[in-house]
């Protein structure tokens, strides 16, 4: 891998280890600690990813116009006020008012990250995604396997250490990112005669994909919020529940090389990888659905964990092989929205469902989710007259 990808694979595992510190505890703050229900957590927590989706879309454009180091700069610059504020006030309403500006902060900077892996490596293909989603993961593992210790002690410590996070991630783009070059002004641009209609194709595929994508999220985000609050319930320990997460990320960084191999062996598409990951989504909410001790919850974080290596990695893939050239940075901001569209809707509908129905209801609605995913994953690409190699996945 080039010098600039290893940048970008240590910044991102800084940036998601400080936010680890606090994303998994959200729900459990807002619920137990402001004394708020289930639905108006969701509210918040819809909030949060409203902002980081309009930060997405923003971010994926100032990529595409200015380059991936001042759009990376500023997405810090906001989020890094906002944790030093919560850091100092995270009462009710404060906390509401800087968890929102820090999703549109840090919503800038993952579609830029993204962006300039794929343009930095554009040789590795799914290996630059890979790459900086085991970064991620990293970083989920270590934040995670300190939030529930550090919670457990002080609520006060997981804001400071968000902080001190970022501030590290602040200095590595500030010495690190300034002279990677994204190519953004260098590119050539066919005429639209000749692009139009192909780039409208694939603008439309994109979006049938992610809205698929979006119900995986929906989805994916309950273990965040209403599952997380339902451990409190039966008894399960912020310290356990936070191990369920640094297990998430620990087997993604040392099982992503395994998966790697195996699907060169098997030299599979990236729609079937994903196809394969929403199938293994589905068996993990049967388990969990299922569990009432945190052996099972366990089992069902495992099986998860196996799904998302499948799903998470692939879809920014195609989104990168399908970007007309310059326009990597909206595409990015695409996905990286619908990801985080996902992550707002899912909150609110877990909460009102489990408030008002059932934690079995909700696990019901959440299959029927995953089947309507497979279906528009099946269907994304049947318009596009010739689908290159690439973007199919045989890379």
């Amino acid at each position: 891998m080039p010098r600039a990808l290893w940048l970008l694979i240590i910044g991102m595992a800084v940036n998601v280890t400080g936010n680890s510190f606090l994303w998994p505890l959200n729900t459990i703050y807002i619920h137990d600690h402001l004394g708020k229900s289930l639905s108006v957590a969701g509210i918040v927590l819809m909030l949060n990813s409203g902002a980081s989706v309009i930060g997405n879309l923003f971010g994926g454009y100032l990529f595409d116009k200015i380059g991936g180091y001042k759009s990376i700069l500023l997405g810090i610059f906001i989020t890094l006020l906002a944790l030093v504020g919560l850091s100092i006030w995270h009462d009710w309403p404060e906390y509401v008012v800087f968890l929102t500006i820090v999703g549109f902060g840090s919503g800038i900077v993952f579609p830029s990250m993204y962006a300039m892996a794929g343009t930095v490596w554009k040789e590795g293909g799914r290996k630059a995604f890979n790459a900086i989603y085991v970064a991620q993961n990293l970083g989920v593992a270590i934040g995670t396997a300190l939030s529930g210790v550090v919670a457990d002690y002080s609520f006060q410590l997981i804001f400071i250490a968000n902080t001190i996070a970022y501030i590290i991630f602040l200095l590595i783009a500030i010495f690190g990112y300034k002279g990677i070059s994204t190519e953004v002004q260098t590119k050539s641009v066919t005429t639209k005669e000749q692009t139009s209609n192909k780039n409208r194709k694939n603008l439309k595929a994109l979006l049938i994909l992610c809205s698929g994508y979006l119900l995986c999220w929906v989805a994916y985000v309950q273990w965040t919020t209403t599952i997380a609050s339902y451990t409190q319930e039966i008894h399960i320990s912020l310290t356990q529940y936070s191990l369920l997460w640094t297990v998430n990320g620990a087997l993604i960084v040392l099982g992503q090389p395994v998966l790697n191999k195996v699907l060169t062996w098997i030299n599979t598409s990236l729609k079937v990888q994903i196809l394969i990951g929403i199938g293994i989504f589905i068996i993990s909410f049967l388990v969990a659905g299922f569990a009432h001790a945190f052996a099972g919850f366990m089992v069902g974080m495992i099986i998860l964990t196996i799904g998302e290596m499948f799903v998470w990695p692939a879809v920014p893939t195609v989104a990168f092989n399908m970007a007309p050239k310059g326009r990597e940075g909206i595409y990015q901001g695409i996905v990286n929205s619908t990801a985080t569209g996902g992550r707002m809707i899912g909150p609110l509908l877990g909460g009102i469902l489990v408030d008002f129905y059932s934690m079995s209801t909700l696990f019901m609605i959440l299959i029927a989710l995953f089947l309507i995913s497979i279906i528009t994953t099946l269907l994304y690409d049947r318009h596009l007259t010739k689908v290159p190699d690439s973007i199919r996945g045989q890379m």
